[in-house]
């Protein structure tokens, strides 16, 4: 490896350190229907996104909460010496992705079949601290 391509590598490593990642891959439901609540949480404090989808009656709302608290989880365990309630956790971002899609037949009128897609989603999310980022902005007020 180029010590270019080596310099840029350990950059994009230790910009990863303090992100924490969680991914839920084939989720039964559509994915317009869950980005819909996907986009409630997006850049919402963890406190905050938590109590929409606690009280959000839609069905994908369970599941992206379990994969916040999964997020949050991996946040702490990559972060040993940290409390999550003063890092100021926030979604950073979270997207969803079709996954496969199951094909099936329905009967039609005069012997004919429509085609059914049962179709599923990946989903993304990331969790990061407003404090790291704030010191990432200005290195001079973090050192005093």
């Amino acid at each position: 490896m180029g010590s270019r391509k080596h310099i840029s590598a350990e950059k994009r490593k230790e910009a990863r350190k303090n992100i924490a990642t969680a991914k839920l891959v084939n989720n039964p439901t559509s994915p317009r229907k869950t980005r819909l609540m996907v986009d409630l949480i997006r850049g919402v404090d963890v406190d905050k996104a938590l109590a929409i989808l606690q009280h959000s009656s839609r069905e994908s709302a369970p599941k992206i909460r379990k994969l916040l608290l999964s997020a949050m989880a991996n946040w702490q365990s990559k972060n040993e010496g940290k409390r999550i309630e003063d890092a100021q956790l926030f979604v950073k971002e979270v997207f969803v992705d079709g996954g496969r899609m199951l094909k099936r037949l329905r009967t039609a009128p005069q012997g004919r079949g429509y085609r059914i897609k049962k179709r599923s989603n990946h989903i993304t999310l990331t969790v990061d601290s407003r404090l790291a980022i704030a010191a990432e902005t200005n290195p001079e007020t973090s050192e005093n």
